[in-house]
């Protein structure tokens, strides 16, 4: 297959990634909140509509048949238990950081409910450095990162990874700067005491004790 379909691919995702994190940052959210006032409460459900009917269709066209070519890379042999085993890591990623998010409030359901538009994905709104998110900021992003690379991967496989890669990484420091425009020197010191992703100074912690 041409390269030139590999770059019109990645600009594809690109494209949706660009527009994913404009729709969320602090520039267009704070002008539609005071363009909407009341009626802004409906924009996470809205926003979260709009992600998800604009993926599927890039998803299938990336998943089409055109698109099937050599695995450059298998999970074989013994390195399938630690596929697994990455999956399950992933997994227990996701449950633990359930228990600290407000789903109602990611969904946007929370919002229109209460009739109010603030708040963050936790149940208080505020700041969590419990449980899993005492090891890592952003479990849910780290699960993902996690589960794009622990599958077979063909060259289309990797173009994509790659783009989400990096887009994971761009948007969570754009939502880490959202954070700390909203919950100032709080989620500064969060910052000092917890990895993005990396349990680092967690671990650290635990070898000191």
């Amino acid at each position: 297959m041409p390269y030139q379909d590999y770059i019109l691919l990645s600009l594809l995702w690109i494209a949706y990634c660009v527009v994913h994190s404009a729709l969320i940052s602090i520039t267009v959210t704070d002008f539609l909140e005071r363009a909407l006032r009341d009626k802004y409460r409906f924009y996470r459900l809205f926003f979260n509509i709009f992600s998800v009917g604009t993926l599927v269709p890039l998803f299938m066209y990336s998943n089409s048949a055109r698109w099937e070519t050599e695995l450059l890379f298998s999970w074989e042999g013994h390195l399938r238990i630690i596929q697994y085993c990455l999956i399950a890591l992933a997994a227990i990623l996701v449950l633990t950081g359930a228990r600290h998010y407000s789903m109602l409030q990611f969904l946007g359901i929370q919002q229109i409910l209460q009739e109010k538009s603030g708040g963050g994905m936790t149940g208080t709104g505020g700041i969590d450095n419990n449980g899993v998110l005492s090891a890592v900021r952003h479990p849910w992003y780290l699960a993902v990162f996690i589960l794009l690379w622990a599958k077979d991967l063909n060259l289309t496989g990797i173009t994509i990874n790659l783009v989400l890669s990096a887009y994971l990484v761009i948007g969570t420091l754009l939502e880490e700067r959202k954070l700390v425009f909203k919950c100032g020197e709080k989620y500064e010191l969060y910052q000092g005491q917890v990895s993005m992703f990396i349990p680092l100074k967690w671990l650290r912690s635990r070898l000191h004790t």
